[in-house]
């Protein structure tokens, strides 16, 4: 038996035959496998072989095509210096287009053309890879958690720059491609709309988001502290109860009163994850379509205290002259 002497610890098994999993009628996986001992440290060492497929190969030069549009956009906007686009690529955006041209198909390619074409090929991108998940699992004779959960993540990003701005009659609403610039549009996006962290499904958001990375430390700490009581082989532990996880659940009836199963752990930590993106992308689409300012609202629902008006009063930003909605 292999004793894990701390978290660090590693059993790298190597063999000169790969594993190459369950029979497969028809096998089009493509590769020869290898081993790296840096994905070792994370997972299995083995690397290989890959399924790509005509939906994989189609999802990755829909992705390639928006990468080199965004990426040689960025570049052009620094004069093709490549000294500056590195130094200052966490800064570079591609903007989308200008609230003037509301919903027009395709605005000049410098003036927000070059930012639908490339949501466009990453949009279709992240759908064609999402049937690629579906079908995949289908063909293993697995669930489809995985690509729902994948789905909803797919949401948010679907109503950050696709469903909200329609509803708003802009893709001036949308989020541009960008390191830094995508965070000020968040900073801008609260200003405007009256601080978001009062929007409930921000907050639910938020919750769940925290929560999500407590369950899993939580529980990949309790794998790995019972893992040289073979606690990492979770199917065989659920169907011949062992020493592993008999100790785990202990150890949680012991600090927590009660404890989760070894399959239950997964539902607890496949919805708080899913559910994130979910609420999030719920509290965006209400934010300017149903919601103008997320304070007043929280003022009037009793959410938020009514501040006193010490330096000025509180006024909904659109309702100021030269305001655009």
């Amino acid at each position: 038996m292999a004793y894990y002497q701390n978290i660090f610890t590693e059993v790298q098994v190597r063999s000169t035959i790969p594993e190459l999993g369950v029979p497969v009628d028809v096998d089009r996986r493509w590769g020869t496998p290898f081993h790296s001992y840096l994905f070792g440290l994370f997972g299995n060492a083995q690397v290989g072989p890959i399924y790509i497929g005509y939906l994989g190969a189609l999802s990755g030069v829909c992705f390639l095509i928006a990468f080199e549009i965004v990426g040689l956009n960025m570049w052009a906007s620094v004069n093709w210096d490549p000294v500056q686009f590195v130094r200052q690529l966490p800064w570079l955006a591609l903007e989308p287009p200008r609230p003037q041209y509301g919903l027009k198909i395709l605005p000049p390619l410098q003036e927000g053309g070059w930012w639908l074409i490339a949501g466009f090929f990453l949009t279709a991108s992240i759908l064609l890879w999402w049937v690629r998940l579906y079908r995949r699992a289908r063909a293993l004779g697995l669930g489809t958690h995985v690509p729902w959960a994948f789905a909803s993540a797919i949401w948010l990003f679907l109503v950050l720059g696709f469903i909200r701005p329609v509803l708003m009659g802009s893709w001036s609403e949308a989020v541009p491609f960008g390191i830094f610039p995508h965070l000020d549009w968040t900073a801008a996006f609260s200003l405007r709309y009256g601080n978001l962290f009062y929007n409930p499904f921000h907050m639910l958001s938020i919750v769940f988001l925290y929560g999500s990375t407590l369950l899993f430390a939580m529980h990949g700490a309790t794998i790995l502290a019972v893992s040289r009581f073979g606690g990492e082989r979770e199917i065989d532990q659920i169907v011949d109860r062992g020493t592993a996880t008999e100790r785990a659940a202990l150890f949680w009836r012991w600090t927590m009163g009660f404890n989760a199963t070894m399959e239950s752990i997964h539902r607890w930590a496949w919805w708080f994850a899913v559910l994130t993106t979910l609420t999030g992308g719920i509290g965006i689409l209400l934010t300017g379509t149903v919601v103008d300012n997320w304070y007043l609202w929280a003022v009037k629902h009793g959410v938020a205290p009514s501040y006193p008006q010490v330096y000025a009063p509180v006024v909904d930003p659109l309702s100021m002259p030269g305001a655009v909605p």
